[in-house]
């Protein structure tokens, strides 16, 4: 049974980075600006506690509900857009939906398991492919605001994404789609070259088979499947993770490997790291002739002197190299897949 939102007023006594003082108590807090609106010390706001509550890991922070100061004059989308996101909730507003009335173009598409791929894939990809455009089209399975990502962001910066589409659930992307497959579909449209296509920040989970947040990639497979697109996946490994379940290949690959209905091309990072060989013998298990493997090297050294994020659940690359150099190995595939289509 799902739980009531767990709501509380307070006032903001820190705009950057947030802090709300509720009772008393200061607490760190995020508040979605794109959706809300700017907050300035002295603002009243109700905040959702829930998470910082629970003590959870990345979502640990409570998060702005409403700006009960200046947020309630908000005037919502300027023009024609009538379709809504976050619909029949209190946080529904009407967005321009980027899919098409015609199939377009396809694209190959890389299918990152986590949020944490997104850097190290679109920065490999750019070494072997400097001038091609790569979008990002954010899925459920994570955060569902756009505007989270302090990754993204630094990636538009540097070039390095050509563009940020949010899709079904997720919002507040520079482009909404109402679906996944209506994200990829677009791609060519935008004008981009290549697909990658994960969660945002903050991956959900319960410890079990199928409730978890890497589930989206099974989405996000057959999505890109259907449209005919070559499919790309990145799989989920570790040299160090302390679950087992999450060791060398972790379980929400090994999954989605499982249940996918046709075949894709899994990146295998060929690299002399600790576990690598482990990995790559579970993979081999796991895709049973079904699917395809593609040794891929990659450079670990230069993806650790781009100044892109080099830390994981806390751990470094120097001590979890192997996670890493898998999304690294999709971006080179990905880059790879392209050549043979003359860009």
């Amino acid at each position: 049974m799902a739980g009531r939102l767990k709501l509380r007023r307070g006032v903001v006594v820190l705009a950057d980075p947030i802090e709300v003082e509720i009772d008393g108590e200061r607490r760190r807090a995020w508040a979605d600006e794109v959706l809300l609106g700017e907050m300035r010390e002295g603002d009243e706001v109700v905040v959702n506690v829930a998470a910082l509550d629970l003590e959870l890991g990345s979502g640990g922070f409570d998060v702005v509900h409403v700006n009960l100061t200046r947020g309630l004059d908000g005037s919502g989308v300027e023009g024609d857009a009538h379709v809504m996101k976050l619909n029949y909730t209190s946080l529904q507003h009407p967005v321009d939906p980027v899919e098409g009335p015609e199939r377009g173009e396809g694209v190959p598409v890389a299918v990152l398991p986590l949020h944490g791929h997104l850097a190290p894939a679109a920065w490999a990809l750019a070494q072997v492919a400097p001038g091609v455009r790569v979008g990002y089209v954010q899925t459920a399975g994570g955060a569902l605001p756009g505007s989270l990502s302090r990754d993204v962001r630094e990636l538009r910066e540097r070039g390095l994404l050509a563009g940020h589409v949010t899709a079904a659930p997720a919002y507040g992307g520079e482009r909404e789609a109402l679906s996944t497959v209506g994200a990829l579909d677009a791609a060519a449209e935008l004008g981009w070259d290549a697909v990658l296509a994960g969660p945002g920040p903050g991956i959900i989970g319960s410890n079990t088979e199928f409730g978890h947040g890497g589930m989206a990639a099974l989405e996000s497979a057959h999505a890109a499947l259907a449209l005919g697109r070559r499919t790309i996946l990145s799989p989920r490994l570790s040299s160090s993770d302390p679950r087992e379940r999450h060791l060398h290949l972790s379980h929400h690959t090994f999954t989605v490997l499982e249940l996918l209905l046709e075949e894709v091309e899994v990146a295998v990072p060929d690299v002399e790291v600790p576990g690598a060989a482990e990995a790559a013998g579970y993979l081999s298990e796991a895709v049973g002739g079904r699917h395809g493997l593609l040794r891929v090297p990659v450079d670990l050294d230069g993806y650790g002197a781009s100044g892109l994020p080099i830390t994981t659940m806390g751990r470094s690359l120097a001590e979890d190299p192997l996670f890493f150099a898998a999304p690294l190995a999709a971006g080179v595939a990905l880059a790879r897949s392209l050549a043979g289509q003359g860009l």
